[in-house]
């Protein structure tokens, strides 16, 4: 590993920044299109400045109304400007504007993605509530995370990545009203985050994260941060940042590991980065899992790994491996990057070599085996049994009273095995049953139905209630399952020797036309699709005064 003294890497940063003030950027100050006299010198008391440029369409009373706080007018930034008529501006033009005349307000971060178990604690009462997605994190709220890892996105776009055994205090989230620029101070009490920061804008945007032991202020780039009571230690793999102890930062560059240890010395140690993995090409789309990832040994013997969801930026998996291939599997249907760092002595990870893929898995339909097609079984759980055609698939059973499956009366767990128990008795009757299969969280493949008898004799159907009005009588009963139809019978005497109406119903109930002053007499059995049919169900008398 080799050391950079910090005196070294300060006079080297020292020698860049007075080159970097001999070229013009976009950030510099210039007069404005129009402006016939210098600029006034109100600048030097008013500190600093952030330069607008007109877009187009923006008058400029639009964009002094919409920046400014209601004690400076847009006279008086035009003043400032040394600027006569607001009509000599458009589009393209730079309008010089004093930090401290903007608009701040409190912008929340918003949580992108969230697995496993991580909790909110509110910076108003201190309530702890469970962290979930599209949450809104406002000033003064903390993000504990014990085994789970959380993506949330600042004002501004820039990410922070929490990982497990980590609280991260949200101090400060400003954004000076329409302006862009944001004020962001973060403080990592412990574990370790992931960030990707957005250019900040000159002469005023602030990122900073504190731990208990440093400070590290960044203006756009990516960098790991990990805190602990022994110290706190950075990787930069993009830009510069600002770290060390409070008030003694040093310039750390891309490349390049610091540590600052909690003892009162505050010593910062420097240290080159191990060099980035040569990752072995993948296929862009993964059609089946698990996939080989290869890399090229080197002399580390372990590395950090890291899957990242592209589009919410989720943490999907963070592990240490050894050797030079690990195996990719359990993922969803989606793209993702991976992240893969050698870890030198102390165990710091180095600059990753990055590799983006996608998963593509397509699910297949299954083969059913058992029941067979219109088989009857004696057992009111009987097993179903299948076999996979497909690679990473899960699948399980489903059973339902039609063929269309309108109605499931039972179904199995998801799982990528090849046999399964309903998930309750089923009742004599006439089933259908199916599998399904998905691959990748949403690729599903279903095969066609089969029939399935379950032996027995269904139950009686009992009456429930009988309503009388007028002439009318109507009957209602209980639904039984796997029930088709239900046949009724009505006579004049109790043995039902001699039945004058009998009819066969798709419903639960049945309105009956009776001779006032005459005594009858109404029963039901239920019927199956299939042979299967109920005894009968006790009889009712009816009568109509």
């Amino acid at each position: 590993m080799i050391e950079y003294p910090v005196p070294f890497l300060t006079k080297a940063f020292l020698v860049l920044a007075l080159l970097a003030l001999g070229a013009p950027v976009s950030a510099e100050l210039s007069l404005t299109r129009g402006s016939a006299t210098t600029i006034a010198n109100s600048s030097s008391q008013t500190g600093p400045e952030w330069l607008y440029t007109l877009k187009a369409g923006e008058s400029f009373t639009e964009v002094a109304s919409d920046l400014l706080i209601k004690s400076h007018s847009a006279g008086r930034l035009l003043q400032y400007n040394a600027i006569e008529n607001a009509a000599m501006l458009g589009e393209g033009d730079r309008i010089r504007i004093p930090l401290s005349w903007l608009k701040r307000q409190p912008n929340p971060a918003r949580v992108t993605s969230v697995s496993g178990s991580v909790q909110l604690i509110s910076g108003i009462d201190g309530r702890k509530k469970p962290l979930i997605e599209d949450a809104l994190i406002r000033v003064g709220d903390e993000v504990l995370s014990a085994a789970g890892a959380a993506t949330i996105a600042l004002a501004d776009g820039s990410e922070v990545r929490i990982s497990p055994d980590s609280r991260l205090i949200f101090n400060q989230l400003t954004q000076y009203g329409k302006s862009g620029m944001v004020d962001t101070r973060l403080r990592l009490n412990h574990g370790e985050v992931h960030t990707r920061v957005k250019p900040v804008i000159e002469g005023g945007a602030r990122f900073e994260i504190e731990t208990p032991s440093a400070v590290a202020a960044v203006r756009g780039t990516a960098f790991s941060l990990q805190t602990g009571p022994e110290g706190t230690r950075l990787q930069v793999t993009e830009g510069v940042v600002e770290f060390g102890a409070p008030n003694r930062s040093h310039q750390i560059p891309a490349g390049y590991s610091a540590t600052v240890a909690s003892n009162s010395s505050s010593k910062l140690n420097i240290r080159r980065m191990p060099a980035a993995p040569e990752i072995n090409p993948l296929p862009l789309v993964l059609k089946q899992l698990p996939a080989e990832m290869t890399w090229k040994s080197g002399q580390t013997a372990k590395y950090r790994l890291d899957i990242f969801e592209t589009e919410s930026g989720r943490w999907v998996e963070s592990r240490e491996v050894g050797g030079n291939r690990f195996d990719i599997s359990r993922l969803d249907n989606g793209q993702y990057v991976v992240h893969l760092a050698a870890l030198d002595p102390q165990g710091m990870a180095g600059m990753p070599g990055i590799v983006p893929l996608e998963v593509d898995l397509q699910a297949r339909t299954a083969s059913l085996i058992t029941p067979e097609n219109g088989g009857s079984v004696n057992d009111d759980m009987p097993e179903f049994r299948w076999a996979l055609n497909g690679e990473n698939e899960v699948a399980r059973v489903e059973i339902a009273e039609d063929d269309a499956f309108r109605n499931l009366v039972a179904s199995s767990e998801w799982a990528p095995g090849t046999a399964a128990l309903p998930s309750r008795p089923l009742s004599p009757g006439q089933y259908y049953w199916r599998v399904v299969t998905e691959a990748g969280g949403n690729s599903v493949a279903t095969t066609q139905p089969r029939k399935l008898i379950v032996n027995g004799t269904l139950p009686p159907v009992r009456i429930i209630s009988i309503n009388y009005i007028d002439s009318q009588v109507r009957v209602f009963w209980e639904k039984v399952d796997t029930a088709a139809n239900y046949r009724l019978q009505l006579a004049e005497e109790p043995g039902f020797n001699d039945i004058i109406k009998e009819a066969t119903l798709p419903d639960t109930t049945a309105a009956l036309r009776l001779i006032p002053g005459r005594r009858y007499f109404v029963r039901l059995k239920a019927l199956s699709d299939g042979p299967l049919q109920s005894r009968w169900g006790p009889g009712r008398e009816l009568y109509l005064e």
